[in-house]
Parts: structure tokens; sequence; C-alpha cells
């Protein structure tokens, strides 16, 4: 019998738009005749659990587990109860006339979120305004509830994520099956009534989860939990970026109690092998960078050599099916950029598989996903786009790259023009001089509205030492050569690289208020460096002057790491100094203040002149007019 398969996304990813795993195995799988059907968990329960009826529940839920925890909300149920439809099935359409009637006085409770709103946000003139304030008037009212719910019923509840505090760097096993023995919340029952609702629709024998990131783990065990207690014909397998990442060193059996099969890497060959296995077409010895159990011992089978499914012989990703008018577009406003995540429609594709660049010391480039880059062509990208158009009605585009090749961008860019197809993108990229003036207008004209990319430290030394590949000047040219285009350019920013002391740390900043002064940046981002595993300096550490101290790997999840910098700053005392003055650089003020104003300790001065960056982009023009 051929096996049907059920692709599922697990709770929670983006509330706004599909993640593209499941269309992308569904779109091969079909063309290799197999039967397949995906499910999107996430937004499936996201939804059911924003209405008026499962809020009723809650609130019951609550009551009877004696938790008072915002207990203003509890005073004004029937308030959020009477209004929670109206405003999800806003966020879902957003129409002028909900919106006027979201931000009539009294309409919407007063609760802790909305008495806070930030009044002083200046909104567009017009409908687009109107519905935007009203989108964020709505997001808060959400987030109240879901403050709520994760106070009093359920504390794994968070909206593009859940249980993520177990699933991040789970070295052990221990935490996850302590949890799985737990009488399922409020929120897992109802996630396990509609993935039953599924099962009985669609009749599959083998059920695969897409584990993209920590927060999709635990709800996926939970589902495929209650698969092995209620159905326990049905396979499951299990897949996705977060296996790919921290499962590769997997020896604990007991994850086996509710998953037959972990799959690494990309999918479709995997995923081939195993129906051919389930039908009866080939021994298990067959399959490939798939882990099994045998005799109660962890076996990764991988028979070599692969089948290669070379990126450009893909067909398109398959996204018929998901249901397109229950995403919800969240509006909280403060970065530009992370609107892009939260607000409107995207179809995700990736124009090339992997990373033309694959050097940074910082980076997974040892995985497949980053260090096997393979290209495909304009044509085919852009008859894939056409598709995914008509399956999808929607024109918006997010390019998921690791870094988008110039060479790719500009042939695309040109062919969408060529087609006249009228579409909406953005993508991730590094800022590499290829992006001069004439290729940032050729990408604006084919529609490109924002880029990404790695400003990470903004410390030349720190660049050399992480095999970046651009400096501070280049950094500053291609980002205006962007912004001269309204393209709008979010830069990631990265501070505690191994020997980064507090001078490095302190002038990063001021690259960072220069770069926002000068228009050259809209948007940027601060993470806290982490050493990972499997990136060259979680392999070779001493060469980066730091010692790995932790954690022990216990059989189960391995990728990030604890190291000592004998030689760095104390780090996390800068977190909210420089979040606090990248708030203000986002809404376009503090750029006079001194840096010493967002540190409540005494710092260092800038060594960096104060006219740094105008003085490369002066330079830039010159050369220009050589």
């Amino acid at each position: 019998m051929q096996p049907k398969l059920l692709l599922v996304t697990p709770p929670f990813t983006q509330l706004n738009t599909a993640y593209p795993a499941t269309a992308y195995l569904k779109g091969f799988l079909e063309k290799h005749e197999v039967s397949v059907e995906h499910c999107d968990l996430s937004i499936e329960l996201f939804t059911a659990i924003f209405t008026s009826d499962f809020l009723r529940s809650i609130f019951q839920e609550a009551e009877d587990l004696e938790n008072y925890h915002y207990p203003e909300l509890s005073k004004m149920k029937e308030h959020y109860i009477s209004r929670v439809d109206v405003v999800l099935n806003f966020l879902q359409k957003q129409d002028i006339e909900t919106a006027y009637k979201i931000l009539e006085a009294g309409f919407l409770p007063s609760g802790h979120r909305l008495m806070k709103v930030n009044t002083e946000i200046k909104w567009e003139v017009g409908a687009i305004g109107i519905i935007d304030k009203a989108k964020h008037f709505g997001t808060l009212f959400i987030e109240e509830i879901g403050d709520f719910i994760h106070a009093n019923v359920d504390e794994f509840f968070a909206f593009t994520k859940y249980a993520e505090q177990i699933g991040t760097s789970a070295s052990s096993f221990n935490q996850l099956d302590d949890f799985l023995q737990y009488q399922p919340t409020l929120i897992e029952d109802e996630m396990m009534n509609i993935l039953e609702d599924q099962i009985k629709t669609h009749d599959p024998n083998l059920i695969c989860f897409t584990i993209p990131f920590p927060g999709n783990l635990f709800a996926a065990l939970r589902c495929s939990q209650f698969i092995k207690q209620f159905f326990p014909d049905i396979h499951v397998a299990f897949g996705g970026g977060y296996c790919n990442t921290e499962l590769r060193s997997l020896e604990d059996s007991r994850i086996f109690q509710f998953v037959d099969f972990i799959s690494l890497d990309d999918g479709e060959g995997p995923l081939l092998k195993l129906v051919n296995y389930l039908e009866g077409k080939s021994d298990i010895n067959e399959l490939e960078r798939t882990f099994v159990l045998e005799k109660n011992q962890v076996i990764y089978k991988n028979k070599i050599p692969n089948t290669i499914y070379h990126h450009k012989n893909l067909p398109a990703p398959n996204y018929s099916g998901l249901p397109f008018d229950k995403y919800v577009s969240f509006l909280d406003v403060v970065n530009p950029m992370h609107r892009m995540w939260t607000d409107a429609r995207w179809n995700k594709l990736t124009i090339s598989h992997g990373c033309y660049w694959k050097q940074c010391s910082f980076c997974d480039v040892n995985l497949d996903y980053i260090g096997n880059y393979q290209n495909t062509t304009a044509i085919d990208l852009v008859d894939k786009i056409e598709k995914i158009i008509k399956d999808t009605g929607i024109t918006g585009f997010h390019f998921v790259d690791e870094a988008a090749p110039p060479k790719m961008l500009r042939a695309l860019s040109m062919k969408l023009i060529e087609r006249n197809l009228n579409i909406t993108w953005w993508t991730n990229i590094r800022f590499e001089k290829t992006f001069d003036a004439e290729l940032c207008q050729l990408m604006a004209k084919s529609g490109c509205i924002a880029v990404t990319g790695g400003l990470e430290v903004a410390s030349d030394r720190l660049l050399v030492k992480m095999k970046k590949g651009v400096d501070i000047a280049q950094v500053t040219r291609v980002t205006h050569n962007f912004s001269e285009q309204n393209i709008m350019v979010h830069a990631y920013l990265m501070y505690g690289f191994p020997t980064q002391n507090e001078q490095e740390t302190i002038d990063s900043l001021e690259v960072v208020r220069q770069l926002f002064e000068k228009n050259c940046i809209q948007s940027a981002f601060w993470h806290q460096f982490t050493t990972t595993i499997h990136s060259p300096i979680g392999q070779n550490p001493e060469q980066f002057g730091i010692k790995i101290t932790g954690p022990v790997f216990e059989g189960f999840a391995q990728n990030d790491l604890y190291h000592q910098d004998p030689e760095g700053t104390d780090h996390p005392k800068y977190t909210k100094g420089l979040n606090l003055a990248l708030n203000n650089y986002l809404n376009k003020t503090g750029f006079k203040e001194d840096l010493q104003t967002w540190f409540d300790f005494p710092i260092l001065k800038t060594s960096h002149p104060e006219d740094l960056i105008k003085s490369f982009l002066l330079k830039s023009s010159t050369l220009k007019h050589v």
C-alpha cells in the first residue's frame, strides 16, 4: 500500500504567513506521485485559541487552577470575550469599517498594554494610517490575552514559539521526558483536537513534523505522543532546522517512544526513501540521513552515495491547501523590519541553496543548509514565482536565503522586469561591493523594498577575525546605495564576539549611531554572540581566544556552547544600554546625545571621529565623479 503523508508545521511559527518547509516537500513529493497533504497546525491552533468560546474556557481554567495573575483581565473578561472575534477577524482582513470600530472609545477594554499605548506614534494620513493604528491596538489587545494565558493557564504559551525554554540547549532529554508525563494543558488539548480532525480527514499512514526551531519541538513531541497513543498504526517522522542543527549526535533512545524516524538536512531524499521503505519497495538500510531505533539502539541509516536532488531541478513549492484566510497581521511598530516579519503576507522562497560565501567564523558553515551551495536560473525562479502567485493569490515574496547572490539578484530583477511581473520582495544579503548604485536601482525597479544583512560587530578588526569579508567603509557605501533607492536596510548587530573589548563595543555603537543618522540603515537588532558547535569558532575555540566550558552532552541535543573569554569585556552589562540607544535611533531621535546617556555606568569615549560615516560617503561620491 502506498503511504499517504500528512506534513505538519507544529505550533508556533510566524503567524502572518506560512512556513515554507511543508510546501517545498509537497511540491517535490507530488512530482514523484506520492499522495501528500499538509497542515499548518501553528495557525490553526492560534486562531482556535483566540475565539470567544475558547477564551471563555481560558478564563474558567484559570479560575479552576486558582491562578489570579492579571486580575484586571478577569474583571473585564466579558468585555474581552465580546471583542476577541472582531479583533482577530480584523487582523486577518484589515477592513477600514472595523478599523474605525476598534478605535472607538471604549470598544476595546483598557488592559495593561493598551493603557500604556504610545500616543506619540505618527500614523500615516488617511485609510492606511487608520488601519495601522487599529492593527496596533488590536495587536496589544491580543497580546494582553496572551499574557493572561501564559501567566495563568499555560506557562509554555508564546506567540511564535511554544515551550522554547525546554527545547533550547536540551543536551539531555530528561526535562522533555518529564514534561511529557504531565497532563496536557488546555492549549495542548485543543492542538490535539485539531490534529485528530486532520488525521480523520486525510487518513495518513505517515505524519511528518517539520521542526524549524526549539520553540516547535515540544509541541511536535506532544502531537507524536498523542498519535502513538490513539493512532498506533501511523508512523511518525521528524525533520527540519532544529533536527539538522541540534540532533546530529543523537544517542538517547527515549525520543523513539514518540517518533519512528528523524531525518537530517534536505528532506526530499530521506522522505522519498522512507516512502519506498514503508511501501515495501526497499530495505531499511536504503534509508538516507535518517535515525531509527534498532534493538534499543539509535542507529543512523545513511546509504552512500545519497540521492542528490539539485536545487535547480526541484519543482516550485506547493502552498495550495494552506488556510491563507487565517493568517494574522500584527503591528507592534517599534522596529520597521520586525514589522515585515509580523505584518502582511509573504510567499517564502529560496533563490539559492546554501551560502555562496560560507566563511563567517560564527556561522554553522559545516552544515548542509549553509555549506552546500547550489544555484538555479532566473527563468526557473520566475517560473516558480508565477506558479506560487497562482496558488496563493499573494504577490509579496520573502526570499529566505542565507545570503542571496548579487549575480542572481541582478538576473532575477531583469527577468521580473522583462516579464512585467509586479511583485514586492525582500531578502537577506551580504553588504558586498557588488551592490553598486546601478544594481540597487535595478532591484528597486523589480519590486525590492528591503534587504537585511550582517553588520555584526561594526569593528574592522573583528570583522576580519570573523571572516565577514566586509569593512565599515564598504557597508556604508552599500547601505547608502540601497537607501538612495528607498530600499529599507536592516542590519544584524552582534556584541560579545571573542576578544571584543569595551572600546570596540562603544565604537560599534557609534558606527550604528552614525549609520542611522545618515539614513544608511533604517532598522537594526542587537544579538549577543553565542558559540555553536558547528561553527569554526566552536570547533577551534583556542584560535579565537576562548575556552568552551559546557554544556556536557547527555545524548540528545548539541548546539549552543558556553564559553569563557579571558580577553573580552563583561558583555551582558551592555545589553540594556545598547538596546536603549537603538530604540531611540529607530525612532529617529537621540543622535545628538552622548553615548554615555544610554548607560547607567561609566563607559569609555568613542575613538571614532564624529564624521566617520560622512567621510566614507564623501569619498564614495568623489570616486564616482573621478
